[in-house]
């Protein structure tokens, strides 16, 4: 079968079962594992030379590679190192050193267990991050800890790859100490005059590209960039890997690592997408048939020691029980990196192809099973967070001394806090997320755990003595729980609220709260003040326009409440509105023209 008609079928079973997969929560990298099942022997068969799609589609892994070390921005290290060098690094070493010697036990040596073992010991950062980005969970104490634990594992594969010719080489027996320390020290030299050279090289030829002007001639140096580190790297014995993650390191604070990064990612996609197909194709499920206690053995042994070792780190790191466990489920399958090393091990001739079935499937089958894990995860942590909650009792509120209550202290809140701090003015911080309060404290902040809809907890906290209550809590729901309370118990506090739209606007209207905010409004009318100056309007004008379209949809506000629960005349209200605003906008620039006449 030709080239272009391989690449055809690639393309189709991409473009067909990738976006099946998602669509079933499984994810694009078990999408394109499924496809590589399905073209392979195990399947339909339609594609023969698989070590020659493997071998061309670690292009791919490649530029992934390439793209992690422009990531490694030295302020986003900074801002990450406690959970990058700290729970990562014991994940990597811990995980990595128990699954060696359960590998060493299994295959009696010790070389390929030092491979298999550190190799499973890395998750799956395209699948992890991706499954994240879907759940909407990246920002949780459990996402950013996952994200930093992957973060360091991706620095973890360099010199793992740089350190597998050399166990190679450790575990023939006609090999001394000697030439592998020479080898060692060679490496060495070889990077310090790559490292040396590219800063001194990449970017006047990224410089010399851009000062062309044309789009296709800096996609031909990023791609140069990349490939000829790799095959310079490869040329002196060296990873491929490690070519492209060092100049992508370089070139990391350089004006262009954007653009580099842009100019990659249909390329990185396309080829590591590539690269799962093959290891699908790759996978010998023949192997279920004949192995199947040994192949399910290894896949759970796999997901038992990762959890196991996940969630007391997690817990030593600081992380709740619940998100200790949801860490633990979100990384405890095999990685991308782990078919890397095992491909690069298979030819350096330190794993044989039939144990590196059995892995490959392994860790292809943990990917599978993710999705189920999560699931399973949040629910088991759903349930101890739930017992923990009963027994954790609401904080005592020690200083009632204050003038403000702001209940809810996230994002919103905390900008509250920060002002009336400046201005030395007294406030009690109320949250019912442990997990936000026990965060929140570590910078020092004053906040008690408990829930504001609450009747005694507001008792406790004399919120009779404050003279403002700020409803800061983002879910309208609590909100309006936490409002009907507050305004039934403590009639002669004013409430200030924050409104996530019109709709709950309108409901804390009708509460008779004493002001509200609309969620984004101010920052959109600030925001829109700025592109009208950037589109040629004054200052003024665009100051004078930002202040009257507040001012009319503040009074279109208010006559709304009065019809905000008739459906019908709302929306003919709206377009009345919008009809009005047309209008005074037409006569105060009429206005305007007169006076500049005059």
């Amino acid at each position: 079968m030709s080239l272009l008609a391989q690449s055809v079928i690639f393309l189709a079973a991409a473009t067909f079962v990738v976006p099946l997969s998602k669509r079933l929560g499984f994810g694009s990298v078990i999408g394109y594992l499924v496809a590589g099942i399905l073209l392979g022997p195990w399947g339909v068969g339609l594609v023969s030379d698989v070590e020659a799609v493997l071998h061309f589609a670690e292009i791919g892994v490649v530029m992934l590679l390439f793209v992690i070390g422009l990531e490694l921005q030295p302020a986003r290290l900074r801002v990450l190192r406690r959970s990058v060098f700290g729970l990562g690094l014991a994940q990597v070493f811990i995980t990595g050193g128990v699954l060696t010697l359960l590998a060493q036990y299994w295959i009696q040596d010790w070389p390929a267990a030092v491979v298999v073992g550190f190799g499973l010991s890395l998750s799956s950062t395209a699948f992890v991050l991706q499954m994240l980005a879907e759940k909407k969970d990246l920002r949780s104490l459990a996402g950013r800890a996952s994200f930093g634990v992957l973060l360091f594992q991706d620095l973890a594969v360099i010199p793992l790859i740089a350190l597998v010719p050399y166990l190679a080489s450790a575990g023939a027996q006609e090999t001394t100490d000697m030439p592998v320390l020479l080898g060692l020290a060679k490496s060495a030299a070889v990077l310090a005059v790559f490292v040396v050279g590219g800063r001194y090289l990449l970017r006047p030829l990224l410089r010399l590209a851009a000062s062309a002007q044309m789009q296709e001639v800096f996609t031909a140096a990023t791609l140069l960039l990349v490939l000829g580190s790799a095959v310079l790297m490869e040329s002196l014995g060296l990873s491929m890997g490690l070519g492209a993650f060092l100049a992508g390191v370089l070139v990391a604070d350089s004006e262009f690592s954007y653009q580099l990064e842009s100019d990659i990612q249909p390329f990185k996609g396309l080829l590591l997408g590539l690269f799962f197909v093959a290891v699908g194709m790759s996978a010998n499920l023949g192997l279920l048939l004949t192995e199947p206690i040994t192949i399910v053995a290894i896949t759970l042994g796999l997901i038992l020691v990762k959890t196991l070792v996940l969630i007391p780190v997690g817990r030593l790191y600081g992380l709740t029980s619940r998100d200790s466990i949801k860490l633990g489920v979100i990384l405890a399958q095999g990685g991308e990196f782990a078919f890397v090393l095992f491909t690069l091990a298979i030819s350096q001739g330190l794993l044989d192809t039939e144990l590196t079935g059995r892995l490959i499937l392994a860790v292809t089958l943990s990917m599978a099973l993710t999705p189920f894990l999560y699931l399973a995860g949040i629910k088991a942590g759903g349930a101890m967070s739930g017992k923990l909650k009963d027994k954790r009792p609401f904080d005592a509120v020690a200083d009632t001394d204050h003038d403000v209550i702001i209940a809810g202290f996230g994002r919103f809140g905390q900008i509250v806090a920060r002002i009336l701090t400046m201005k030395q003015i007294r406030f009690t911080a109320l949250e019912n997320s442990t997990e936000q309060v026990d965060f929140v404290r570590r910078y020092g902040s004053k906040i008690y755990y408990g829930d504001a809809a609450n009747i005694e907890l507001l008792r406790s906290a004399q919120v009779d003595k404050a003279k403002v209550f700020v409803l800061a809590v983002n879910n309208v729901e609590v909100s309006m729980r936490i409002a009907s309370v507050v305004k039934q118990h403590f009639p002669n506090i004013a409430i200030y609220a924050r409104a996530r739209n019109r709709q709950h606007a309108f409901a804390l209207m009708d509460l008779g709260v004493a002001g509200l905010i609309r969620d984004t409004l101010l920052s959109s009318i600030e925001f829109s003040r700025d592109i009208l100056v950037r589109l040629g309007d004054t200052p003024e004008n665009a100051q004078a326009t930002a202040a009257l379209f507040r001012e009319h949809d503040e009074k279109t506000l208010q006559k709304q409440h009065a019809i905000h629960h008739d459906e019908e005349a709302l929306i003919q209200s709206a377009k009345e509105a919008n009809a009005q605003l047309r209008r005074v906008f037409d006569m105060d620039a009429s206005a305007l023209a007169d006076t500049a006449a005059g």
